[in-house]
């Protein structure tokens, strides 16, 4: 059990031997618990259809949601980011999830992400603006350069990068709510 435990993101050993032995001591009902929810989230939770984010359904709540703003898309490398800028209130319009950032060290190229469906969305939807919010490091700068080059053909697309105020080598998923609804709100053209 330490040894799976210890396989998931951000748990070192430590972590994974004192959750093992919590679950251990725990109530056969809480261990229950946990292990139905895990099993619901694995068969329940899917990924949308239009946009990539997590969902219950086949379309996430965001690309059903009428108030967003379906000119404006966010382009960021993993579902976890829709959170982090969400948690902002800065931003009304829509996303576009990759999936992960080019990173040709680790075999992830253009076709491992969803960077054509991408494509297809703003050759057939009404969109007028992409936000760049890839991460502030080598793979995500990468995967920026990438998809500007990708989108300078389409005739009337403003293509836009989050400013700068984001720390080199850091992850989205960790900037705090002032920081990246600064970032979100002076945005560049690139």
């Amino acid at each position: 059990m330490i040894d799976e435990l210890g396989r998931l993101p951000g748990i070192g050993p430590k972590s994974a031997q004192r959750i093992a032995f919590h679950l251990l001591a725990a109530e056969p009902a809480d261990v229950t618990r946990l292990q139905e929810v895990l099993q619901k989230v694995k068969e329940g939770v899917v990924f949308c259809d239009v946009c990539g984010n997590v969902s219950e359904e086949p379309t996430c709540r965001i690309c059903r949601d009428a108030r967003r703003d379906p000119t404006l898309v966010c382009v960021v490398e993993e579902p976890k980011d829709v959170l982090a800028i969400e948690r902002t209130r800065e931003f009304r319009g829509r996303y576009h999830v990759l999936g992960g950032a080019l990173d040709p060290l680790s075999g992830v190229g253009p076709d491992q992400l969803r960077v054509r469906e991408l494509l297809a969305r703003i050759g057939k939807d009404e969109i007028t603006e992409v936000i760049i919010a890839t991460d502030p490091n080598t793979e995500g700068e990468a995967t920026a350069t990438y998809l500007v080059r990708m989108l300078r053909d389409f005739p009337g697309l403003n293509v836009t990068r989050l400013a700068s105020g984001l720390p080199m080598g850091g992850d989205l998923e960790f900037a705090d709510e002032l920081t990246l609804g600064r970032a979100l709100s002076g945005r560049r053209a690139v």
